[in-house]
């Protein structure tokens, strides 16, 4: 046993030696340069080339080879003038060497942190939502919906179509005007859209377009700027003194609310545009129209506005999704496209896109529009909330948040300050004497307030508003203790909007009212997806502005809060992270 013992001592300090000298023999292979660690291998290996340039070496020369050319260079020679080819690398600071996919994400990550995400009440177009979990993530976070390209083919694009003629419908329901296409680019640019179409159906005789003072600045802004490339006159003032006598008034643009948030009988407005052969086009907001009387029913020829408070981030102003809806005797003038029912091979039902009347692919060289006229999955998003919620869920929606102005308008009467004394939706326009010291008091304590004028705030509530910003905004307008709580004060305040009520029944389609749990929402989108062709399913073999060709990396950021809920009028010092992504590429 002792002979053992000393014979297996003797073996493992033989193998301690043997290990030793191995390791001392590597060390010493590596200080003589035999084999080292290659820097470039301690580099991050997430890069974005490998994942998302998938061609290969060979596969590049087959495929110039069968240009005829003998390189890829030989043919970029021939294909691209040298005046117009860079010779040096962009110089794009930090960012001219690249970065991986996790780099990018801190990055993006330490740009996020930087924006201040406050409660905005600024309103003016833009609003706070609640965006389903279940369209969230099976929706806007699925390349199953993203990576589509633009439904041109029908039959690869039955899902999104269907989605589509669901958002016409709602667009139709709520506007109670008979037509609406399959969406547009934003509220403003839709009513710079409107003024065209009524120019055109005066046939470019009458030069002039009145615009509404109530209207959203940036709506004003955007038709006046349009206005001087269509060789219009667009004339800003109070529709009181719209004047129609020289018969060269081609339409007009009325708010509905009113940017400070009054709601206006426009019942006698339009008669009296229609005596001067002028057509009314009304900005209207889709969640007031679940309560009050749609524009169709006051004798409006167009209707335009922003689907963005159905369910869409503000995201410092866009993308979101627009509609216009008019008349039947219009549609050849509507911008964009519709959404049609039509009739496969075999006789079934099937979708089409139909009226694109103005797009490139469609009138080539004598299209009116050189861009892509709709924002489809944006669209799409709206619909499907529609579709969660149904008319009741919309409905039990818009009054909480005219609950909430309404609170709020009545405790601003008690503590002593001027408001409205027409009907409001959700908007309130408080007389409180000094208004920049009022905003400066709410930025404060993280609320954004909208500066009216200099005796005038406005203040905008919607979906995510709570009942604790309500005394919140009490203490700032106070000063202090306002001595009474939103909810001490809500059982002896009348909310709604008097006789502007809504009368008329809306979405009473089916689809609207029959997938309001999660798991039969879940069932109808994966239906959906499924007769789509996407990037999940294949290659698409065209080339586009379309989502297909982000990475899922880049898409990540774009529902992080800190991107996602900033309004596009928050103060400067609340979007450092927005000013530094869109100056440092540039080297600003």
């Amino acid at each position: 046993g002792g002979a053992t013992g000393q014979q297996g001592g003797a073996m493992l300090a033989a193998v301690a030696a043997g290990a030793t000298r191995l390791r001392v023999g590597r060390l010493g292979a590596a200080l003589s340069g035999v084999r080292g660690v290659a820097v470039e291998a301690l580099r991050p290996s997430d890069g974005f080339v490998r994942r998302h340039n998938s061609n290969g070496d060979g596969e590049v020369a087959d495929m110039v080879a069968a240009t005829g050319f003998a390189s890829l260079d030989a043919l970029v020679d021939a294909t691209v003038p040298p005046s117009i080819r860079r010779q040096t690398a962009l110089d794009l600071g930090k960012y001219s060497g690249g970065m991986t996919e996790s780099e990018h994400l801190e990055d993006l990550k330490a740009m996020a942190e930087k924006n201040v995400v406050a409660r905005s009440f600024i309103g003016q177009g833009y609003y706070g939502t609640h965006l389903p979990p279940v369209i969230l993530r099976n929706v806007l976070e699925n390349p199953g919906w993203y990576t589509q390209y633009t439904p041109y083919q029908a039959e690869i694009s039955q899902g999104r179509l269907e989605s589509l003629l669901n958002f016409q419908t709602m667009i139709t329901d709520l506007t109670a005007l008979p037509m609406a296409n399959a969406s547009l680019l934003d509220e403003a640019t839709a009513a710079a859209e409107a003024m065209t179409m009524c120019s055109g159906i005066a046939q470019g005789k009458k030069p002039k377009f009145f615009i509404s003072t109530n209207c959203h600045p940036q709506t004003i802004s955007v038709c006046t700027s349009r206005a001087e490339g269509l060789g219009l006159e667009a004339i800003v003032a109070d529709p009181s003194e719209f004047d129609y006598s020289g018969n060269d008034v081609c339409g007009v643009l009325v708010q509905y609310p009113g940017t400070d948030g009054s709601i206006e009988d426009y019942g006698a407005f339009v008669e009296k545009a229609h005596a001067g052969k002028a057509k009314v086009v009304v900005s209207t907001d889709l969640l007031a129209l679940t309560m009050i009387t749609p524009p169709g029913e006051f004798g409006a020829d167009i209707a335009v506005g922003s689907a963005q408070r159905f369910g869409v981030p503000m995201g410092y102003g866009g993308p979101h999704a627009a509609f216009l809806a008019t008349s039947e005797k219009y549609k050849r003038l509507m911008p964009g496209r519709i959404i049609g029912v039509s009739v496969d091979a075999q006789g079934k039902p099937a979708l089409r896109m139909a009226m694109q009347t103005r797009e490139q692919h469609i009138r080539r060289d004598k299209a009116t529009s050189n861009i892509c006229t709709a924002q489809a999955l944006l669209a799409n998003i709206s619909a499907l909330y529609a579709v969660y919620h149904g008319p009741e869920g919309l409905k039990e929606i818009a009054a909480r948040v005219n609950g909430m102005a309404s609170v709020f308008a009545a405790g601003c009467q008690k503590l002593g300050l001027g408001v409205p004394q027409a009907p409001f939706f959700d908007t309130v326009t408080v007389n409180v004497g000094d208004a920049a010291k009022v905003v400066a008091a709410a930025h404060a304590q993280g609320m954004n307030l909208r500066q009216f004028d200099d005796a005038h705030v406005s203040v905008a509530f919607d979906e995510v508003t709570k009942i604790s910003d309500l005394d919140d905004l009490f203490a700032v307008l106070a000063g202090g203790d306002p001595g009474f709580s939103a909810e001490s004060l809500a059982p002896s305040v009348e909310g709604g909007v008097g006789a502007f009520a809504r009368q008329s029944d809306f979405l009473t389609a089916p689809i609207f009212n029959c997938y309001h749990s999660e798991h039969e929402m879940l069932r109808y989108l994966a239906r959906l997806e499924q007769k789509d062709l996407s990037l999940v399913h294949s290659m698409i073999a065209l080339g586009s502005c379309t989502m297909k060709l982000n990475a899922t990396s880049e898409m990540i950021p774009i529902t992080w809060p800190e991107f996602a809920n900033i309004h596009p009028y928050a103060p400067m010092d609340q979007v450092e992270g927005y000013q530094q992504m869109l100056t440092e590429p540039a080297g600003g």
